[in-house]
């Protein structure tokens, strides 16, 4: 039993497994004689005090704005370690996951304000397609097992990661509710001392997290997305005569973030109460333009703009990667999940104490994701290379 376990997470597959398991239990408990246990259970208001100064948030937010925050601060962490080692530090080899990635981000926002222009208030969803979830992704591909050429993988990870990036730039500017200058302000000193640690070879990690713990308060209390704090600080931490621990910490952060903090964040989101669900709701525009643009709008774009990148000869498909397979992998960036859910909570929680009564855009998401990696998968099945 305990080998079975300890092979179980070395799978590339894992991770994916154990969002699908998070978002079923979730789904059963909303669905079910436990749903107000499980809506009380998000609700538990948990507060952390130092003198006169508190955070007060329910479980739900704490997960979201604190935990979440980590799992940024590991993107971060990859972030900087690809462009500065990996599949993103060869300029000649960034353009044309660079340009899927914008073309994967723009078509699926178009398609989704195709379905919703004019209405106000689900217009606020237009970013939700725009994200693919990283680990369910590769999961899929991994079910492939050795018929998935390695460059491949590296081509989905590039994609995939810029995707992310993107995303956290549109959090960053659509996605900021009401200003604390005040905490902007202690927020900027602190990401200037990180810069400075940065630029004068500090490489004691253990001081860029302190820090980093400040600028995280800092960022929640200015009303700009507090999991910001987790990026800047992922990319503040040199790798520069800190290889090694660089490495360890990152390393670190792989199992709890993607065994714990990713499931329960599924758990605590996609917990989709279908009582008062109707065929109407998954014809409404929201739903439609989530669907449409994770599934039509997610391989329209990546395909396309791959495709005009290798026109304008700005690079070429890694050796041993078909047109075929970049088909496929299209479709399958169309797994938005994790980061569509991030976004989706903050595009439709209230706003200066307006609440829009919507159709949960969850269903949505849920659905343009399994479609996308079913077909992505039976469309790679049919396209790479029987071993």
């Amino acid at each position: 039993m305990k080998y079975s376990l300890i092979n179980f997470f070395k799978m590339e597959s894992a991770v994916g497994i154990l969002l699908i398991i998070a978002t079923i239990l979730a789904m059963l408990m909303a669905n079910s004689p436990l749903a107000n246990t499980y809506e009380l259970m998000m609700d538990t208001p948990v507060v952390v005090m130092f003198g006169q100064f508190s955070i007060a948030k329910p479980l739900l937010l704490w997960i979201n704005d604190g935990l979440m925050a980590l799992f940024f601060f590991m993107v971060g962490l990859e972030i900087k370690r690809e462009v500065v080692e990996g599949s993103l530090s060869d300029k000649s080899k960034l353009a044309i996951p660079a340009f899927a990635a914008f073309g994967g981000m723009l078509v699926p926002a178009l398609v989704y304000v195709y379905f919703n222009w004019g209405n106000e208030a689900t217009m606020q969803g237009w970013a939700i397609p725009m994200a693919t979830d990283i680990a369910f992704a590769l999961g899929v591909l991994s079910l492939l097992g050795k018929r998935v050429p390695m460059q491949l993988k590296v081509f989905l990870l590039a994609l995939a990661i810029i995707d992310d990036l993107g995303a956290i730039i549109v959090i960053a500017i659509f996605y900021t509710s009401h200003m604390s200058f005040l905490s902007l302000g202690i927020a900027v000193i602190m990401i200037l001392a990180l810069f400075i640690m940065n630029k004068n070879g500090v490489v004691n990690n253990t001081a860029y997290i302190l820090v980093g713990i400040v600028l995280w308060t800092a960022v929640l209390k200015s009303g700009v997305h507090a999991t910001l704090a987790g990026v800047i600080l992922g990319l503040m931490i040199p790798i520069k005569g800190n290889k090694e621990s660089f490495h360890k910490l990152e390393h670190s952060l792989y199992a709890p973030v993607n065994f714990v903090i990713l499931p329960l964040f599924a758990f605590a989101n996609a917990g989709i109460g279908f009582s008062t669900v109707g065929l109407k709701d998954f014809t409404d525009s929201m739903t439609v333009g989530i669907v449409f643009g994770l599934f039509i709008g997610k391989q329209v774009g990546v395909l396309l703009f791959t495709f005009i990148a290798n026109q304008l000869r700005l690079g070429s498909l890694p050796e041993g990667v078909t047109w075929g397979s970049v088909y496929g992998l299209a479709i399958l960036s169309g797994i938005g999940f994790t980061m569509s859910l991030f976004i989706g909570s903050l595009a439709f929680e209230c706003h200066e104490g307006v609440c829009y009564d919507l159709v949960d855009y969850r269903m949505g998401i849920l659905l343009g994701s399994f479609i996308s990696g079913v077909i992505g998968y039976l469309v790679l099945l049919k396209t790479l290379p029987k071993v």
